[in-house]
């Protein structure tokens, strides 16, 4: 093959540690590093988007508006990028367009450059208006890049002829590049080959491998990637790299080093990174934040299709409800599941029903005792439609005698900007609150009051009732 630079997305400040340590690195911890990332000369650094708009609410009282201007502000030469769900945006439903394609402005105002899109069920009809909002966004940034990524994933239907016809599909709604997405880290070395090699006759434009590390197959398949004509790779600095996480940056960087394929970035720049996220990787793991049960390779992975988010996730939950010692009959139960819902690749929104339904059904002794309105949403098809047909009768036992959706979920809907904006008029204290709020309605509140509490110096502890603040 002739000469060609391969290009690295560093994940470090987004799905490394949202696979290993739940999406819990602050701002605080990214904020001294930032400056050295940004004279490495990656491709992008992926930092925004997936869970860490959640988790910045949630856990960690940050404004994720906020955090991105931040990074921006500290990484003007290197493409910041996002991860970004389609019809559901960040959040866990399908949004009204006119909120979807303000999202997508706000992104880009505040610092986005790439938008990796994708759909968790691979339904075409969930990204096309995402992608032409990115495109409308291009007019004013002109390296905004719509990427779509595809959801891999294995069963019936996942051929590779499925993903080259998807791949088209993708190509002729406008993308500008295609990430392959194996977030559960299914994909081995030679079927990577055979993939990488048909979607590249098949499209023109760039295409990006994604996978973790989850399996120990990662690098082997970076590499068979890449002699395949793979664009771009994901990696993840060495400190949090592995496990459920990626391959390491500077393993993949020195292993085309002087090759036709050399990325061009220096190994000492690296290494200066490296030795910072160390102390954190020290710091995490005292804390318990890092279990280094995430951190070792395991081939099982193969069987239960677990996305390494997920499995974080999933350890969580159970050490929450002391059932820690559930954890592999959960993953035995979650491909029952998956197989009963239609097959959707486990990646968020579905990754999180699939396994939530997956621990009913064990906690709870019975299959399907209990649904949460996700999980029936799912059967219902009120968020695409599933690569496989779902079984009448088992969506009859979920649903019951309600009709299933069959076009676009989101042309059900009205437009919502100005009614959500409506809602929340004492906390808007940006234009980009309202899309917090829309996104995490019960959460947003609380966070709202924190922030605006904090600004003001009122105490946490403070009686409000009787009017006491503490001295």
């Amino acid at each position: 093959m002739a000469k060609k630079k391969i290009q690295i997305t560093e994940t470090i400040l987004r799905d490394a540690h949202q696979s290993l340590l739940a999406t819990r690195m602050p701002l605080s911890d990214m904020v001294p590093i930032l400056k050295k990332l940004d004279e490495v000369g990656f491709y992008s650094l992926e930092c925004w988007g997936g869970a860490t708009f959640d988790s910045c609410i949630r856990f960690l009282d940050e404004d994720p508006w906020e955090r991105l201007r931040t990074l921006r502000e500290n990484c003007p030469n290197t493409r910041l990028q996002m991860l970004f769900r389609g019809q559901n945006m960040l959040g866990y439903r399908h949004y009204a367009d006119d909120v979807l394609e303000y999202f997508v402005q706000r992104s880009v105002a505040n610092g986005i450059d790439v938008i990796r899109i994708f759909d968790a069920l691979n339904d075409i009809k969930n990204l096309q208006t995402a992608i032409k909002a990115a495109k409308a966004a291009k007019k004013e940034n002109n390296r905004v890049e719509a990427q779509v990524a595809i959801s891999y994933t294995t069963g019936p239907v996942f051929t590779t002829q499925y993903y080259v016809d998807y791949a088209k599909r993708i190509e002729e709604a406008g993308a500008d590049s295609i990430c392959i997405k194996d977030m559960a880290a299914l994909l081995t070395p030679y079927y990577t080959e055979e993939l990488v090699s048909a979607i590249k006759k098949a499209v023109k434009i760039p295409v990006q491998l994604h996978t973790h590390a989850t399996s120990g197959l990662a690098s082997m398949c970076l590499l068979k990637a890449i002699e395949s004509g793979c664009d771009r790779i994901d990696t993840a600095m060495s400190p949090l790299s592995n496990g459920t996480s990626h391959a390491p940056t500077e393993s993949m960087v020195a292993a085309l080093q002087g090759t036709d394929y050399d990325t061009g970035l220096d190994l000492v720049k690296l290494s200066e990174i490296r030795e910072y996220f160390m102390t954190l990787r020290e710091k995490y793991i005292k804390s318990g934040l890092l279990d280094q049960k995430m951190l070792a390779p395991d081939a099982k992975a193969l069987i239960y299709q677990v996305p390494g988010g997920m499995l974080s996730n999933l350890l969580k939950q159970l050490k929450d409800a002391g059932k820690e010692d559930k954890l592999t009959e959960v993953l035995e139960e979650v491909p029952k599941v998956r197989k009963d819902a239609g097959y959707p690749p486990l990646v968020t929104p579905t990754s999180q029903i699939v396994g939530t339904q997956a621990v009913f059904n064990v906690i709870l002794g019975e299959r399907y005792k209990m649904c949460n309105d996700q999980f029936k949403d799912l059967v219902a098809g009120k968020y695409g439609t599933t690569p496989v047909p779902i079984d009448p009768e088992f969506r009859k036992k979920i649903i019951g005698n309600a009709k299933p959706v069959t076009c676009r979920p989101a042309d059900l809907l009205e437009p919502e900007l100005d009614k959500l904006r409506a809602e929340i008029p004492e906390w808007i204290e940006q234009e980009e609150d309202v899309l917090t709020y829309a996104q995490f309605p019960k959460v947003a509140p609380g966070f709202f009051k924190k922030r605006r509490d904090k600004k003001i110096g009122i105490n946490p502890s403070a009686d409000l009732k009787n009017k006491v603040h503490p001295v």
